[in-house]
């Protein structure tokens, strides 16, 4: 594992397992802080819109997406920038 400052590095440089219990069961939540935690790292307005809408209705549907990603690529990356 990799020591990272950041919030989002320090999400990514969990065990893939842990990752994806914490999305089976809190993956809504996760995806939307996320997001917003990649914008205030990156300042990629999309990631901001993407990271408000999951908590405002599309949280499942980012939490459908962001489990297949942790599975197949062992990180967030849709939308996520």
């Amino acid at each position: 594992m990799a020591s990272n400052s950041t919030l989002t590095g320090t999400y990514e440089s969990l065990p893939k397992i842990a990752k994806i219990i914490l999305q089976i069961f809190l993956g809504a939540l996760i995806s939307g802080l996320y997001r917003i935690c990649r914008f205030l790292e990156k300042q990629n307005v999309v990631t901001l819109v993407v990271g408000i809408l999951c908590f405002v209705g599309l949280g499942f549907v980012f939490w459908v997406i962001d489990l297949v990603t942790e599975i197949t690529s062992d990180r967030i990356t849709v939308l996520a920038d």
